[in-house]
């Protein structure tokens, strides 16, 4: 186990300047409808019932009154990419053929997917990382919905779910890390298995299976069965802190001994950015994690910090093509990424090393 990430002895350090290490955090609840089998199971008549009952029900609840209502199925498949590019609908449901929706709050902080694995997925995002008024978000919604529709609930196992390890309190709860220290430094691995030991998740900017481009990592709970809400928050908040001290020590400690090498990996970031003819969206990540860095360091100005994480939604490869405003091909996608990228970077001054922060 990497004891040094969550020991005592390493609070003791010197503690470094703070940094926006995590982009967002997130809250989700899986809930099933009493009467109705799990949406793998059910026909499609089930599901079409199931998506009015959850429509109509969530059109009266506070919060939502203002709030989008539409079914997956009337969305192109553009329209379906960018949710995903989002994070306001899984991979998943936006395959989902027939009987499913969402219902997305006003100010798109708040999206609740009908139909997924489960009856409903209940979703609240806030940037930075702020579990405190995400999970009083998320709370005060499953009430508002509860009071309307009945749950599929055990005395002993919590609310019932279409997978086992959903069980309990149906909760995830997951902040998006930015952690090119620890990646570079060659330690990310060693803490996967720390804070897998400790019922921790760590998976790709898109979940399960995606790739981990730009070092940013999305990173849950895994247990959901015996444990509180508020239990299952303070243990992944607490591994969250710790996850960003040492970051932060990562971070310094790469600026000490290599810190040439690192300002020249920075600057030719801002160099491929303001120059390429040609990239892809991997690639572009990347760049975006370094520019990232570069501001976090004070090295560029703190704008850059923003344009890098509005950026690294833009790249992608929905998002791409809606801001061309037709389909285009991938080849094609790689040449528009690039002149976004130019313009927006077009002004960004050289690297100020003096400047650095620590």
């Amino acid at each position: 186990m990497f004891h040094d990430l969550f020991s005592s002895q390493s609070k003791a350090r010197r503690k470094p300047k703070s940094i926006p290490v995590t982009l967002s955090t997130r809250i989700r609840l899986a809930r099933n409808l009493r009467e109705y089998p799990f949406p793998g199971r059910a026909e499609t008549s089930q599901k079409r019932a199931v998506l009015t009952k959850c429509m109509d029900a969530l059109s009266d609840v506070k919060g939502l009154n203002q709030s989008l209502s539409v079914e997956v199925d009337d969305l192109s498949e553009l329209d379906r990419q960018i949710l995903v590019e989002k994070h306001l609908i899984s991979p998943e449901l936006s395959q989902v053929e027939e009987g499913s929706g969402i219902v997305l709050s006003e100010d798109r902080n708040c999206c609740i997917m009908i139909n997924e694995e489960d009856h409903l997925r209940i979703q609240v995002l806030r940037p930075g990382l702020d579990f405190g008024s995400v999970w009083k978000v998320a709370d005060a919604l499953d009430t508002g919905i509860e009071s309307a529709i009945s749950y599929a609930y055990d005395g002993e196992l919590g609310f019932l779910t279409a997978c086992p390890t959903n069980l309990g309190t149906g909760m995830r709860a997951s902040a998006m890390m930015h952690l090119p220290g620890l990646v570079m430094s060659k330690n990310m691995d060693k803490v996967i298995n720390a804070v897998n030991q400790l019922g921790i998740a760590v998976r790709g900017l898109f979940g399960e299976g995606s790739d981990t481009n730009g070092s940013i990592f999305q990173i849950s709970n895994q247990q959901t069965l015996g444990e509180s809400e508020t239990a299952i928050i303070d243990r992944l908040n607490s591994t969250l802190h710790n996850i960003v001290r040492q970051e932060n020590f990562a971070r310094e400690k790469l600026l000490q001994d290599d810190g040439g090498r690192l300002i020249d990996k920075m600057s030719r970031a801002v160099g491929n950015l303001k120059t390429c003819y040609l990239i892809q969206s991997s690639d572009a990540m990347d760049y975006l994690s370094l520019i990232r860095l570069a501001s976090d360091f004070g090295m560029l100005p703190e704008k850059y910090r923003t344009l890098a994480d509005r950026m690294f939604i833009e790249v992608q490869p929905g998002h791409v093509q809606l801001s061309a405003g037709k389909p285009v091909e991938p080849g094609s996608r790689d040449t528009l990424r690039a002149e976004l990228l130019r313009k927006e970077f077009q002004r960004t001054p050289q690297l100020d090393p003096s400047a650095s922060v620590s």
